[in-house]
């Protein structure tokens, strides 16, 4: 098996970094590195991602979880099916101030959350085990953002109930989602889809804002 070049894949984080104007401190751009091994180790055995290379992991998952991070607001996040921890482990680590939940059914992936967390030493990131249209948290989030993990319309009917009043809720898509945002719940309103453009990635790449409160 080869060897992985860390710092190339460094060079690339940094240049991204510089190249989406976001202010990202070289300890948070370690810390990303140091997640980013975690994922390499354990995908080897559990298959957290489809993808394989490192140097790709650096594009599609931490530069494509930064393109997001200005449309972050308020102070607590929920990152729905969060799956290896994307977006939410790269929101908690770029901004450290941000309280992040990381959500997650599947046993393997949850367990991965876990020990990135204790690893990484990330007192600002709680992780949840559960379905999320079952989970009532204590308190509802000034945001929640899924990741590939459903149809805007259904992202809205299973997570809506974690969204505080006046929060915000992100859709990370690949294409143009217009189609699906047709259908979304009476008590959701689109206030936007933005265009990202994710340094080093060729694939289309859009940002759906949604806020809670009737039409």
């Amino acid at each position: 098996m080869a060897m992985t070049d860390w710092s190339a894949c460094e060079k690339r984080l940094a240049a991204g970094v510089d190249t989406l104007g976001l202010a990202v401190s070289a300890k948070a751009q370690a810390q990303l590195i140091a997640y980013l091994k975690e994922l390499v180790a354990w995908n080897a055995t559990y298959n957290l991602t489809a993808v394989r290379d490192p140097l790709a992991m650096v594009t599609r998952h931490l530069l494509d979880s930064l393109a997001v991070l200005d449309f972050v607001t308020g102070k607590s996040v929920a990152d729905v099916g969060s799956g290896p921890g994307l977006p939410g482990f790269v929101l908690a680590i770029a901004r450290a101030g941000l309280k992040v939940t990381l959500v997650e059914t599947n046993g393997k992936k949850a367990a991965f959350l876990r020990h990135v967390r204790r690893r990484l030493g990330l007192a600002n990131v709680e992780i949840v085990q559960a379905r999320v249209e079952d989970w009532q948290p204590e308190a509802r989030f000034d945001c929640v953002i899924c990741r590939a993990f459903a149809a805007a319309d259904e992202c809205a009917r299973l997570c809506g109930h974690l969204i505080a009043p006046g929060g915000r809720f992100l859709l990370m898509k690949g294409r143009d989602p217009a189609a699906e945002l047709a259908d979304l719940p009476l008590d959701f309103r689109h206030v936007d889809t933005v265009a990202l453009a994710v340094p080093g990635l060729e694939a289309q790449r859009h940002l759906a804002i949604l806020e809670p409160g009737l039409i």
